[in-house]
């Protein structure tokens, strides 16, 4: 087992004790994207003043492109063939869509590790260890954040990103999130250049040829999130 793998496995970013478990909460028809980010910003607001419980909301949006604060224009290669809205999380352009699970974790890092960096970490250990779940070796960059996946099938020193993080933060609470790919329809990523990484690729869940389901994959994501940051809630 690799070092990356073995820190993942490992990592621990549970709250203090005496915390509320976290609310998980999973919305079963596709979600505005407009409409999600009202909501959430909401949620957070609510959070800070202590009138609700940390929340994972576990989605899916329609086809849109997502463009964050360092997004370069050139990267967004076909500007017509989805609504494309600007983001204040981190990052740059990606894609959402059918059979992509998007994640908008919102913690209160003043209950767990006032360390962005930490909790960044945190979010990918998250995504690797479910990825170890199929037996699918998930990988970290120190160049660029998300989890990349080897393909040595398609040649030597290939690789492709199959989940990508983006994060905001206010007085300490975190939202926006993750997104993982479990089937979306992967030539909707060329309408943009992901993350501004143009030499790697994308892929999914099915993609590398594991036929699970988004519910299936939910449950394997509420496992593996709650062995790093703690119990949850259905909400």
């Amino acid at each position: 087992m690799s070092p990356d793998l073995r820190d993942a496995l490992n990592f621990s970013f549970l709250p203090e004790t005496g915390s509320a478990p976290v609310e998980w909460h999973i919305s079963d028809d596709l979600v505005d994207y407009e409409a999600a980010s009202q909501e959430m910003d909401e949620r957070v607001k609510r959070i800070i003043a202590g009138e609700a419980n940390e929340q994972v909301w576990l989605l899916e949006h329609p086809p849109i492109y997502t463009a964050g604060p360092r997004a370069d224009d050139q990267d967004l290669i076909t500007p017509d063939r989805f609504p494309v809205y600007r983001t204040g999380r981190g990052g740059q352009h990606t894609y959402h869509g059918p059979g992509q699970r998007v994640a908008y974790v919102m913690l209160d890092l003043k209950r767990r590790k006032q360390d962005v960096r930490a909790f960044v970490s945190a979010l990918e250990a998250w995504l690797i260890n479910t990825l170890w779940h199929y037996h699918i070796r998930g990988e970290r960059r120190e160049d660029r954040v998300g989890v990349w996946v080897r393909r040595p099938d398609r040649g030597t020193n290939v690789e492709d990103k199959i989940a990508a993080i983006g994060i905001r933060m206010r007085k300490w609470v975190t939202f926006h999130g993750i997104s993982f790919n479990v089937e979306p329809e992967l030539d909707h990523f060329s309408g943009i250049i992901p993350c501004g990484v143009s030499e790697h690729g994308v892929t999914s869940l099915v993609n590398l040829g594991i036929p699970v389901t988004m519910a299936e994959n939910d449950s394997v994501l509420r496992a593996e999130f709650e062995k790093i940051f703690g119990p949850t809630t259905t909400s």
